[in-house]
């Protein structure tokens, strides 16, 4: 492999789980810059995944998070 060449690495699999398509899920899980507002409300399902991946988009063009906040409070 060249010495330039970059890896791009995703983790937290922590929480991963199936979804299934017809159940909303109540349980609060999430990093907090990536969390979709649905599971905040403790609503949602497998559709969240798509906020999650539009801000790491939003990270990998802008170089930094769409939302600030020194605490996870007002991060959410």
């Amino acid at each position: 492999m060249d010495s330039k060449t970059k890896t791009l690495k995703l983790g937290d699999y922590g929480a991963a789980t199936n979804f299934e398509r017809d159940l909303n899920y109540k349980d609060l899980y999430g990093t907090p810059f990536y969390i979709a507002p649905e599971v905040l409300l403790k609503e949602y399902n497998y559709k969240c995944d798509n906020w999650s991946l539009g801000v790491i988009l939003f990270i990998m063009l802008t170089g930094k998070p769409p939302f600030y906040g020194k605490t996870e409070k007002e991060i959410y």
